[in-house]
């Protein structure tokens, strides 16, 4: 496959607003040994994207410091942890059959080699990533999708919000016929909950406002309690013996109220802190419940291969809201932030 020497690629040199990100011309990056360069076909966007550019994941002990992921980030970035494309070029160690191949990237820096490594770092954060026309990846972390039924923005969703939520539901060990309370329910992550949930054989009450409710029935939610109104009733009505697991992006004031809705032995999964990182409740409805609160980055390897499986026979159906040409990813991370959308935003280099 011929590859150019130089590429458009969009880069942030400092943490601010849209405005720090610029297009620009870049040399095409070699894969070194262990490594593909990928050709993107589709890259789409995550809230980690508007995070990391803004700095806002703080770091231990200073909540407030200016920071990317995982800390500090190596200017210039190239953003993007989705990428679904086609490999270009395979580096030394690597097989030639790979190229050629349609592939989705897992954009996870793990601290481990093992099936249940843990994400350390992110591609778009740790490492350049995606916004731009190639990209390199190791090897072992390009997975062959060429038979998926699925296009390429549809493939691109999937990498962080449903590698997240696939996580959330592996770590809950949600099971067949339980209760589960999704979170910002419209958003990327939100409405992967509610399809793979519902796929599980889940009861799913999805939280979400009024206007998309409809939407988030269609992906599959049996329930839709409006977060405008009296949260605590609703639930009660929807599951009136309890939620068996809460898969949520939000915590704030949400956790705060809601670890009392969980029933005997309920797992409360956070992985997301739209309302608020600051939570306070009562410990004892914990420890007297048998209730547990479990923090979930992302996905381990196995969960991605889970998910990479579920590509291939299109399991699971992902909405794309809205596509934008690379040079305006300043415009489509606005909209991105603007939260009137129901599922993904894709950009096409």
């Amino acid at each position: 496959m011929d590859v150019p020497e130089t590429m458009r690629a969009v880069r942030m040199g400092r943490h601010g607003g849209p405005e720090v990100l610029e297009c620009v011309e870049v040399p095409v990056p070699a894969p070194r040994a262990g490594e593909v360069l990928v050709r993107v076909g589709a890259v789409a966007l995550n809230n980690t994207d508007l995070w990391t550019r803004e700095g806002a994941y703080g770091r231990p002990g200073d909540p407030e410091a200016l920071s990317g992921w995982r800390g500090p980030i190596g200017f210039p970035r190239i953003q993007g942890a989705d990428v679904a494309g086609r490999v270009a070029v395979a580096g030394a160690g690597v097989d030639e059959g790979l190229v050629g191949r349609r592939v989705v990237v897992d954009p996870a820096i793990y601290d481990t080699e093992g099936p249940d490594a843990n994400p350390v770092g992110l591609m778009g954060s740790e490492r350049d990533g995606g916004y731009a026309e190639y990209v390199t990846a190791p090897a072992g972390q390009v997975h062959d999708v060429t038979a998926s039924p699925l296009t390429d923005d549809q493939l691109a969703t999937l990498p962080t919000a449903y590698g997240t939520a696939l996580g959330m539901i592996e770590r809950a060990r949600l099971r067949e016929g339980e209760t589960a309370l999704v979170s910002g329910a419209s958003g990327g992550v939100g409405l992967a909950l509610v399809q793979l949930a519902r796929a599980r054989g889940a009861k799913v009450l999805a939280i979400s406002s009024a206007s998309k409710a409809d939407a988030v029935r269609e992906a599959g939610a049996h329930t839709v309690a409006d977060r405008a109104r009296d949260l605590a009733e609703q639930v009660r009505a929807g599951a009136p013996e309890g939620i068996d697991v809460a898969l949520d992006v939000v915590a704030g004031d949400l956790m705060s109220e809601g670890v009392s809705w969980l029933r005997e032995g309920g797992r409360w999964v956070v992985a997301g802190a739209l309302g608020g990182y600051g939570v306070a409740f009562d410990v004892r409805r914990l420890y007297l419940h048998n209730a547990q609160v479990i923090g979930s980055a992302m996905h381990t390897p196995t969960h991605f291969g889970l998910l990479m499986d579920l590509a291939r026979r299109a399991g699971v159906r992902p909405v794309v809201a809205a596509t934008f040409p690379l040079d305006q990813a300043a415009r489509a991370q606005e909209e991105l932030a603007r939260r009137q959308h129901v599922g993904k935003i894709v950009m096409h280099p």
